[in-house]
């Protein structure tokens, strides 16, 4: 049986699609295979790549894809990680499981750097444990 193979959506692949790719595959320890893409490209946030760092999971090689360059890949699973990308998400086979979780959008944070890096930390936090518990769920083959 080949691993089942997960893709999260975002608006711009750059932050919170970026964090749940590397926590998916961390959590998944090397059982799946994960891709990370937007509607749009955006370039994977500095402070993504940081805050995940401080959680010991480098995400510095993820590049920022667009959903269009996946049309023809077999996934199993599409998580959609804002309502975004949910609404603009491009048609997928039936076969294709669909979960939905709207997190907040770190990068849209303002004030200090520690404040708006404060709020990063917050939003990884969330995608965390569901990264966590949606691997858990995973049924195992």
């Amino acid at each position: 049986m080949s691993k089942p193979r997960i893709l999260v959506l975002c608006t711009g692949n750059s932050c919170r699609s970026q964090i749940a790719h590397g926590y998916l595959e961390y959590f998944g320890k090397g059982r799946v295979d994960v891709r990370s893409a937007g509607i749009e490209t955006h370039g994977v946030n500095p402070r993504a790549i940081a805050t995940m760092k401080e959680d010991g999971i480098d995400i510095s090689h993820h590049t920022s894809n667009n959903v269009n360059e996946y049309a023809q890949e077999p996934f199993d699973y599409v998580i959609t990680v804002c309502d975004n990308a949910k609404e603009n998400c491009p048609y997928f086979p039936a076969r294709i499981k669909m979960f939905h979780h709207n997190f907040t959008d770190p990068a849209k944070a303002r004030g200090t750097e520690d404040e708006i890096m404060a709020e990063f930390r917050r939003v990884r936090q969330e995608i965390r444990k569901y990264c966590q518990d949606f691997i858990e769920r995973l049924p195992q083959g």
